[in-house]
């Protein structure tokens, strides 16, 4: 047995950890080895120690371990138990992403979309993107779905994109949610059908995106969609003024404004107008009357 595993069992036994989980590793269980990696990483039953982390990810990705891999690349990337190092974080990655870890692939092919320890390439990433979204880490699907919507790393195709963004969107997405409700409202890559762009800016707003708060409330203030709702639209536009969204603050400023879905009041209608101006929406200055 090598000196520095010997030195890892003594200190998690020393620590408290699970006997069984440290005969195990001692053994060379790579899964256990990463188990114990994960209680030092999260502080479960031990105090936490990116530096023991590390190293017994270490041990397990040594031994081929896709997980102890991937994880060991994540401590790479974010210099936690080690000295940062995109350069062997990507190095990581791959060999995991090769096993077909999921998560590894989408780490990848961020690494390749942004050159971050590998020479920037937009086919490479959106591969590994589409790799990863087939086995079903949604974050990649919508990624790969953005690259389709452009152009970029693959041909531009709206159709494609739309699929991929529904795979995302449909386990809570909310980039993809307000995307395909942007492709539903333009009848891009869909036919166009307000009443489910209704639908998914509904479910991108109700869990805070600011911007689908602002369209679905502009979908509410038209009757497109939905039945036309004054007060509703004003409730959505509000949600997404209080985030910091200028165009729903200069609409729910005109609402209090004229009194439209909320009870006049020029004050508070110039107060919003001011915030937006404030945010560097100029032209609406004049309207800050008060």
């Amino acid at each position: 047995m090598d000196m520095e595993l010997s030195a890892l069992l003594a200190r998690a036994r020393e620590a408290g950890l699970d006997e069984r989980t440290i005969d195990l590793a001692e053994q060379g269980d790579a899964t256990a080895q990463c188990n114990l990696a994960s209680c030092y990483e999260i502080g479960d039953g031990v105090a936490k120690d990116q530096v023991e982390a590390a190293a017994w990810y270490r041990k397990a990705a040594e031994q081929g371990h896709a997980g102890g891999q991937g994880s060991l690349g994540v401590c790479y990337s974010r210099g936690e138990g080690v000295e940062r190092d995109p350069v062997a974080a990507t190095a990581w990655y791959r060999k995991a992403a090769k096993q077909g870890l999921g998560s590894a692939q989408f780490n990848l092919a961020r690494c390749y979309k942004y050159g971050v320890g590998v020479e920037r390439d937009l086919v490479e990433a959106a591969a590994w993107y589409q790799k990863a979204a087939e086995q079903r880490i949604f974050n990649a699907a919508y990624e790969l779905g953005v690259m389709y919507a452009n152009g970029r790393g693959v041909p531009k195709d709206d159709a494609e994109a739309a699929k991929w963004y529904r795979l995302a969107a449909d386990q809570g997405n909310t980039d993809a949610q307000a995307s395909l409700g942007y492709m539903y409202v333009n009848g891009v890559g869909v036919p166009q059908d307000d009443a489910e762009a209704a639908k998914w800016y509904r479910s991108a707003a109700e869990q805070g995106d600011a911007s689908s708060q602002q369209d679905l409330g502009l979908l509410y203030s038209q009757g497109r969609g939905v039945p036309q709702d004054e007060m509703e639209a004003a409730r959505w536009w509000r949600l997404a003024a209080e985030q910091g969204n200028t165009n729903a603050q200069i609409s729910l400023g005109f609402m209090y404004l004229n009194g439209e879905g909320v009870r006049q009041d020029k004050v508070e209608g110039a107060r919003w107008i001011r915030l937006a101006a404030e945010q560097g929406g100029g032209y609406w200055r004049r309207y800050a009357l008060a």
